[in-house]
């Protein structure tokens, strides 16, 4: 199967590398600490395993964008877009953010106007096209030895941060990949953090790209 048709059947984000069989896909990651991947290597980063993964079944891509850093809220993160004058050409566009309006004490209320500013920006610079966007849950620090003293309380704030980014990701029509069942195994499996004790290892940010590529592209082989 070669790069067009795989797009054109299974990412469905891009209707004009149909017609570009040469072309490659431009992908944008946006976020905090883990879409960066905070004390991990570059190579162990999610959004750098998704392109290795589908690169691996044939698709060609260009090396990512991603514009995330440790410690931004939503209010951060959309400073940054705006600074980088990012155009509206990408082929695939990721969103996750929130993590740290919860740990800094953020209402989740103040949270779901700006998330909802955030991903209508992703949708358009995914060229207007939604289904080329794709929203990350956010996983659960509780469950990492920095957040175990305060996991129940953790736990439920995140909930709620989740339970607020889907109900507006659902409501948008993109679609949403719900990862943080997967941190929260991490008690039983401690090679799922790193050496921070706080933020997912390269292990977990691996099982999530299982689930991504699974969920929105087939197959997690």
């Amino acid at each position: 199967m070669n790069s067009a048709t795989y797009i054109g059947l299974l990412l469905t984000i891009s209707a004009h590398l149909m017609a570009q069989p040469t072309a490659k896909v431009r992908y944008l990651a946006l976020g905090d600490s883990y879409t960066i991947g905070e004390s991990v290597a570059e190579s162990e980063r999610w959004p750098v395993q998704l392109i290795a993964r589908l690169k691996a079944k044939g698709t060609s891509f260009d090396a990512p964008t991603i514009i995330a850093t440790t410690g931004w809220r939503t209010d951060d993160l959309s400073q940054a877009i705006a600074k980088a004058n990012l155009k509206s050409e990408y082929d695939l566009v990721s969103l996750l953010i929130g993590v740290n309006n919860q740990y800094q004490g953020k209402n989740v209320d103040s949270y779901k106007p700006e998330f909802e500013e955030l991903l209508r920006t992703a949708v358009r610079l995914a060229g207007g096209d939604k289904r080329r966007v794709f929203v990350v849950s956010i996983p659960d620090y509780g469950y990492t030895p920095f957040g175990k003293p305060k996991q129940p309380v953790i736990t439920e704030a995140i909930d709620k941060y989740n339970e607020a980014n889907k109900t507006i990701t659902e409501k948008m029509g993109v679609r949403y990949v719900y990862i943080t069942d997967i941190s929260r195994k991490s008690f039983d499996d401690p090679q799922l953090v790193a050496g921070d004790g706080l933020h997912p290892s390269g292990k977990q940010y691996g099982l999530w790209v299982d689930r991504i590529v699974d969920q929105l592209f087939g197959d997690s082989k």
